[in-house]
């Protein structure tokens, strides 16, 4: 049954509706980025660049780095964003858009978010590297579709230790993708498990004229333990990312620059110099056998 044109839109030119891309211009392995401008940090060490589009926030460039393909997409913010961009990046790949039918055959999709955080634990360094183990999404996004759940009693344990309002949605948890998380684990890397919340001020406690509703939020999510796990950092993207990917059948990891201890109170010094570190560690990564 083909896809109503209301449902997947595909521009005049034959590209997708937001990202602007066609089928033929995304590569099998994408890194995404929440900044645009972050996108041209990651391609400057391509070999080659095919091509640079940009619509909104949703930039992409595509290219070669050390004989892998590799697409380099910007999200922008938060899970309503993932949202937007995994719907399209999966429809690039397993929609055939003459006949806008699903394909018979899926393709998975190897996609490395790389982007920065704050540690919850005093322990986690600022200028440290963090590979989320798990997503823990404060956010709705994975509650939208039919699914599993994702980890049902991490979620309970998360709900029980960590009072939040009746208002606010039930967690869920998905992990990443333990195989290409593989790929990225060296001694340095900090293995974690991460809040993904809908904002940067009061739905992670920060207090500049409006007062959270959940003064203790921050505590109570250091002091989370369930069978020896503990709640490392918090940001916006993580956890939408490992739900949309678990729902559409695509490997994901995320990797985070540390540049913030809310313990602590310290924000790193050189954020700008960490991130082209991840940067590159990252795409040497994906390329090494």
């Amino acid at each position: 049954m083909p896809i109503a044109n209301s449902e997947l839109i595909i521009n005049p030119d034959g590209s997708i509706y937001h990202l602007n891309l066609k089928p033929h211009q995304l590569a099998d392995t994408v890194i995404t980025v929440g900044d645009p401008e972050r996108v041209s940090e990651v391609s400057k060490y391509f070999d080659v660049i095919e091509l640079k589009v940009g619509k909104r926030e949703f930039h992409t460039h595509t290219g070669v780095y050390k004989n892998r393909r590799i697409s380099v997409v910007s999200t922008g913010i938060g899970t309503d964003n993932i949202d937007i961009v995994f719907n399209e990046l999966d429809a690039l790949v397993n929609v055939d858009f003459k006949t806008r039918e699903v394909k018979e055959e899926l393709k998975s999709l190897d996609i490395i978010r790389v982007g920065t955080s704050g540690a919850v634990q005093s322990d986690i360094p600022i200028d440290s590297f963090l590979l989320s183990q798990r997503g823990i999404g404060f956010d709705s996004l994975m509650h939208w579709y039919k699914s599993d759940g994702g980890d049902l009693a991490f979620a309970k344990a998360v709900t029980q230790q960590i009072p939040r309002s009746k208002l606010h949605s039930t967690p869920y948890i998905v992990n990443c993708d333990a195989d290409l998380a593989k790929k990225f684990q060296t001694v340095e890397m900090i293995n974690g498990n991460t809040i993904t919340n809908v904002g940067f001020y009061g739905p992670q406690s920060r207090k500049i004229r409006l007062q959270p509703a959940e003064n203790d939020l921050n505590q109570h999510i250091a002091d989370f333990n369930f069978e020896g796990h503990k709640i490392t950092n918090l940001e916006m993207e993580t956890a939408g990312i490992y739900a949309m990917s678990k729902l559409l059948g695509h490997r994901a990891v995320s990797l985070n620059a540390i540049l913030a201890n809310r313990a602590t109170g310290e924000f790193s010094t050189k954020p700008k110099e960490l991130v082209e570190k991840l940067i590159k560690f990252t795409l040497d990564s994906i390329v090494a056998q």
